[in-house]
């Protein structure tokens, strides 16, 4: 098996380069990276969105750290025709917003991988939710899902890089997953498994030490729903496991009747006219039946409502925040008010001092 490795940076120049460890051939997606034994003689340059330089290559496991949020106008032409290739190309399921690339370099990884192939990928949170039912980001996540090739996704501490403080996900994808991991997605925080810093670097004030690393590992490993490992007080990671369908949701499009001036539904051909100014949207989950969602969410409080079938859409996105939400019961009042008594007699003493 040759040596060889593929860039998801969409720089210029992008650098490539690779290695083979125990056998296995590793692509690592990022110019300025070289895995510890590699033999820089594999680089190639390029862009890796316009200008492929690794065509036809499969590789066993890649990992990918590609800019957040970087717009694809200059590569856009190239990148629209090889999406209408379909699956010949490496975009078939979608695009994103022409602003931010991220889920390029996501389908450009997912393209090169072979049958047995695992890819670890870090995104910024737009990739989770950004888009609609139907658009491309929601589609990208759709082909995906559906296709069962999204393993875990980890959810990094705040702080942990050099150039940016916000949260940032670990995505790892397999084309052909454990039995027991089939259909299901695990989702980790590991927001809290982090250490201060003594001294930051820019932005990194948080170090994910050896020992966060193994609770995040326990974790994955485990593959358990609900757990916690570590010490919820201090340095610690949460577990969820959902099933594939948890994350997709059908937009449909709920309809009301013409009325004409006595109040009576205007018909057509024996059937109601929609009236387009009432019309609304609902995003039904995809784990519920329509109608029965409609039954007791809709229909008691417009009971002359239906649904448009045809133009229901299917969306999909992963709202991590959601599911790790957890409630914090506000400050009493009589606690804020004290607070403020507080505040105010110290104001007042300081001003009094002042212009005594």
């Amino acid at each position: 098996m040759e040596e060889r490795i593929h860039a998801l940076n969409p720089a210029t120049p992008v650098t490539c380069c690779g290695q083979e460890l125990n056998g296995e051939t590793y692509a690592i997606a990022k110019s300025d990276m070289l895995i510890r034994g590699g033999d820089p003689d594999n680089m190639r340059y390029g862009n890796t969105l316009s200008d492929d330089q690794f065509g036809g290559y499969k590789f066993r496991y890649i990992i990918s750290n590609p800019p957040f949020g970087i717009d694809w106008k200059r590569e856009k032409k190239v990148v629209e025709d090889e999406h209408a290739r379909g699956e010949a190309g490496r975009f078939a399921p979608g695009l994103p917003k022409i602003s931010d690339g991220q889920q390029l370099f996501l389908l450009n990884g997912l393209s090169k991988l072979d049958n047995e192939g695992r890819m670890a990928i870090i995104q910024n949170g737009s990739p989770l939710f950004n888009g609609d039912a139907g658009s491309g980001p929601s589609e990208i996540r759709r082909y995906i899902l559906e296709h069962d090739w999204l393993d875990a996704i980890v959810q990094l501490p705040n702080n942990s890089f050099m150039n940016t403080g916000i949260a940032t996900y670990v995505w790892l994808l397999a084309r052909n997953k454990p039995e027991h991991r089939r259909g299901k997605v695990q989702l980790i925080d590991a927001s809290h498994c982090f250490e201060p810093r003594r001294k930051s670097i820019g932005d990194k004030r948080n170090d994910i030490t050896g020992a966060c690393r193994q609770l995040i590992m326990q974790a994955y490993e485990a593959f358990e729903h609900d757990a916690v490992y570590g010490d919820p007080e201090g340095i610690y990671c949460e577990s969820k496991v959902f099933e594939t369908q948890e994350f997709g949701y059908n937009k449909i499009t709920v309809e009301r009747p013409q009325r004409d001036e006595q109040g009576n539904i205007i018909k057509k051909k024996g059937k109601p006219v929609a009236d387009k100014s009432l019309r609304d949207t609902e995003n039904v989950p995809m784990t519920e039946d329509i109608a029965t969602y409609m039954e007791r969410e809709v229909l008691p409080y417009v009971p002359d409502a239906w649904v448009d079938d045809k133009a229901t859409k299917v969306g999909y996105e992963i709202p991590m925040t959601r599911y790790f939400y957890k409630y914090q019961a506000p400050e009493a009042a009589d606690s804020i008010a004290a607070r403020i008594s507080t505040l105010e007699a110290d104001i007042a003493a300081s001003l009094k001092n002042l212009f005594s």
